[in-house]
């Protein structure tokens, strides 16, 4: 990479915000302020009545200027509701699929990106509100199909998403003994996140693996991000240190 890569993760609620105004424009303005190379998205809408049967992440990533990659969490007829990748940057998709949920269905998408010259394995999730369901579901990310792949080996990878988790909790114990978390440059961690009005709780992060460090990380609290969604945003900004990277476009 020739300058720093900017990554950001946002539960978008739908695009619906703290005014319980329905406004995917708002949303995408708030993406835009931070200026990221690489957006993972949750909550977002796919033909659904509820917010007017528009693609949200066709949407967010056309006024972005971006390429999106979107995986329905759940799918009722014509209705989608899931999460997105999005990047103006070459991608990929590796694999998208469920995780173990009850209740509301969870799942991830794996994407492969090309910055600067590097190969990246990017992946975005949303995992469950109950104890013992993160826990399953983090048991699956790290297994064989997810980052406990083969493919994934030695490689630069970027792991972010909404994962209900305060960082005191069983399920991001467990990603952070397998993933670096992204940390500010003085070690402490990032801001909360959630409830957006009065954030408290640190629920969205971003792991890191392989030749990839943390610059710095951010919560965006801007004016226009405490009422656009439930959730605020998080940016980090990371640089290349190593040799990981890979070939791009490898099978797995």
């Amino acid at each position: 990479m020739t300058r720093p890569l900017r990554v950001l993760s946002y539960n978008v609620h739908g695009c619906v915000g703290g005014d319980r105004r329905l406004d995917p424009g708002r949303v995408a303005e708030v993406i835009a302020e931070a200026r990221p190379d690489i957006v993972a998205l949750q909550e977002l809408d796919v033909g659904r009545s509820r917010s007017g049967g528009i693609d949200q992440a066709h949407h967010i990533a056309a006024a972005l200027e971006m390429t999106s990659v979107f995986h329905p969490a759940m799918h009722v007829a014509e209705e989608k509701y899931g999460d997105a990748i999005l990047t103006a940057l070459p991608m990929r998709i590796v694999r998208t699929g469920g995780l173990p949920s009850v209740g509301e269905p969870r799942g991830a998408i794996w994407c492969e990106i090309e910055a600067g010259g590097r190969s990246l394995f990017v992946f975005n999730t949303h995992l469950g509100v109950l104890r013992r369901q993160r826990r399953q579901q983090v048991a699956t990310l790290l297994g064989e199909d997810w980052l406990g792949n083969a493919a994934c080996a030695g490689r630069d990878l970027i792991v972010m998403g909404d994962f209900n988790s305060i960082p005191s909790s069983p399920a991001f114990a467990r990603l952070a003994s397998r993933l670096d978390l992204a940390r500010r440059p003085d070690g402490r961690l990032a801001g909360p996140t959630f409830p957006a009005r009065l954030p408290l709780l640190r629920l969205d992060h971003i792991f890191l693996s392989g030749g990839l460090r943390c610059l710095d990380v951010e919560v965006l609290r801007t004016p226009l991000a405490r009422i656009a969604s439930d959730h605020l945003p998080l940016l980090a900004r990371l640089e290349s240190v190593g040799e990981a990277g890979g070939e791009a476009g490898e099978d797995v």
